[in-house]
């Protein structure tokens, strides 16, 4: 009967993570890749910023050849290009590479390609998150813990990312398993296993050189270990040499990761580093609330008409607080019972340490991190795990969010919800005026962060154009626009163009104010564009529209 019951639980696991890998994989290379994404690409492909064609004019048409697989490359090169022109740790990136290396030729599909790695991490995910019900709770909690992870509209939205978010969502997840395993054997069997601590130690040292903020969850461990530690009423003798084995094993993750400590510091001075808006008011606590919103219901909100945004809006406010007060309510049974009360307790003082230090950050360092959804990864295992054992055995709240999860996913998967930021896809559809006119764009950077913003527009930008007549030749610039060179529209001048009568031409010029575009511009002494003031756009940068026309000699 037991081996039965096994059986059903894993199979039910298996169908789980298969309604998850169909929701993540599906729609994989819909999306256009927006900024974050090329940096992703460009590192990934045994790439750096170097090798980028920066102020020289090149056909649109072969934008795509930028994002090609350099062979040969090291993981201490890479890991020299993300110290020199990056703000990240290396390993994501040395993972991609290899992982790129291994499905060449990529072909037309690549911006697939290049998300697949995450998808897959995500699905992943979902087995980790069912071992840490099935383990701190029982079976059945683990189940419903995957099965939210599975149609969660914010795990599959980060897992449709080519970025380094998956990667420490999972490592976090096997180390709060590794957490809730460590709480078990010390209150349970009175005893820790040395595996268990050497691989919880494995998987914090890797989580450290994979994203920075896995920082906050290895904090955040921590502080919980010696919450349960000053709770354990053992003899002296045991606490002391469990303790000890603790402070050795969390000391060796910490040295681990001293090699790259010179280089986080730089990082975090960097300007890279201050694109994040200054903290305002109680801004911090309602987005949070709203960021939890996501992780289980996301209907189209952006880009609508009001009424479908206040329709929307005021359904995913509904149910959010219909199901919170039934996870309260689960949650305060958990919480009661002997025998969960204690996984209850880790899994609550890691995500209320987390949230504590997210506030910390917004409010004492200025920096507001939970304007940005998807850096809640660090709480969202935690926060998975309670909300499946706290409705684990609640059936309507368990078909309701069994629902709202799926067609939320549809949502994401649809680009309706959790769409790119700067809208690459949108600022193509507004560059791409006349399919008979050749189409030049050019974007003055300041950073190379601008470069990939440029980078985003043009390959979408590409991508429509590519359906044009065949004998329009469409061009792409960057010009470097900063106060110690030339001036930029001396730069565009001197620039050679190709030979047309006529042309429109985008500026990109991320910081520029609208009053700033001149009213004329020349190209090679032979063509002048005139502004278009009916075609500026501002989608987080700026863009305008100049129509040239060749003068007659």
């Amino acid at each position: 009967m037991a081996n039965r019951k096994l059986y059903l639980d894993y199979l039910a696991l298996a169908g789980t993570m298969a309604l998850g890998a169909v929701l993540r994989f599906g729609n994989l290379g819909l999306k256009p890749l927006w900024m974050d994404e090329v940096i992703t690409a460009i590192f990934s492909l045994g790439k750096n910023y170097h090798d980028l064609p920066l102020n020289v004019l090149f056909p649109l048409a072969s934008v795509a050849e930028i994002f090609s697989y350099q062979p040969g490359v090291s993981c201490q090169q890479i890991a020299e290009n993300i110290a020199n022109q990056s703000t990240h740790p290396p390993l994501f990136f040395c993972g991609m590479y290899r992982w790129l290396g291994w499905m060449m030729p990529l072909g037309s599909e690549w911006v697939a390609q290049l998300r697949s790695l995450p998808a897959l991490l995500g699905v992943s995910a979902i087995a980790a998150i069912y071992g840490i019900n099935r383990i701190g709770f029982y079976p059945a909690s683990g189940i419903m813990a995957a099965l939210i992870m599975a149609i969660s509209p914010f795990a599959v939205y980060l897992s449709q990312e080519a970025r380094h978010y998956t990667m420490p969502m999972l490592l976090i997840t096997l180390a709060l398993l590794g957490l809730v395993q460590i709480q078990q054997d010390i209150f349970q069997q009175q005893r820790l296993r040395i595996w268990v601590v050497l691989l919880w130690s494995i998987i914090n040292s890797i989580g450290l050189y994979i994203h920075y903020f896995f920082i906050l969850a290895f904090i955040a461990e921590v502080i919980t270990l010696i919450i349960l530690i000053s709770l354990w009423k053992v003899n002296i003798i045991n606490k002391v040499q469990v303790s000890l084995i603790l402070t050795i094993s969390i000391t060796g993750v910490i040295l681990t990761f001293m090699p790259w400590l010179p280089v986080l510091l730089i990082h975090f001075q960097s300007a890279e580093t201050n694109w994040l808006p200054d903290t305002i008011h109680i801004a911090p606590l309602y987005q949070t609330l709203m960021n939890g919103i996501l992780m289980v219901i996301a209907l189209p909100v952006e880009n609508q008409s009001l009424p479908i945004t206040v329709i929307c809006g005021g359904l995913m406010v509904s149910f959010a607080i219909w199901l919170g007060w039934q996870a309260w309510k689960g949650l305060k049974i958990l919480w009661l019972d002997d025998t969960s009360h204690l996984a209850t307790l880790t899994l609550v003082s890691f995500t209320i340490i987390v949230f504590i230090q997210f506030f910390a950050i917004a409010y004492f360092l200025g920096k507001d991190i939970t304007i940005i959804p998807r850096y809640n990864f660090v709480y969202y295992p935690s926060f998975c795990a309670l909300l499946g054992a706290s409705i684990s055995k609640n059936h309507h709240a368990k078909l309701a969010i069994l629902f709202v999860g799926i067609l939320s996913c549809i949502f994401v998967i649809s680009d309706l919800v959790f769409q790119k930021p700067f809208q690459p896809e949108q600022t193509a559809q507004n560059m791409n005026l006349e399919s008979s006119v050749p189409v030049m764009l050019v974007v003055g950077y300041n950073s190379y962060q601008d470069v990939a913003l440029g980078l985003s527009f043009a390959l979408a930008l590409e991508k429509v154009r590519s359906h044009t007549n065949a004998a329009v030749i469409d061009s792409f610039a960057f010009l470097k626009k900063s106060v110690d060179t030339p001036n930029f529209w001396l730069r565009l001048d001197e620039m050679p163009i190709p030979k047309t009568s006529q042309m429109n031409l985008w500026i990109v010029a991320p910081g520029m104010r609208r009053l700033e575009y001149p009213q004329e511009v020349g190209l090679s002494g032979e063509s002048m564009c005139q502004i278009d003031t009916t075609h500026h756009y501002r989608i987080g940068v700026p863009y305008q529209l100049y129509r040239c026309q060749t003068i007659p000699l």
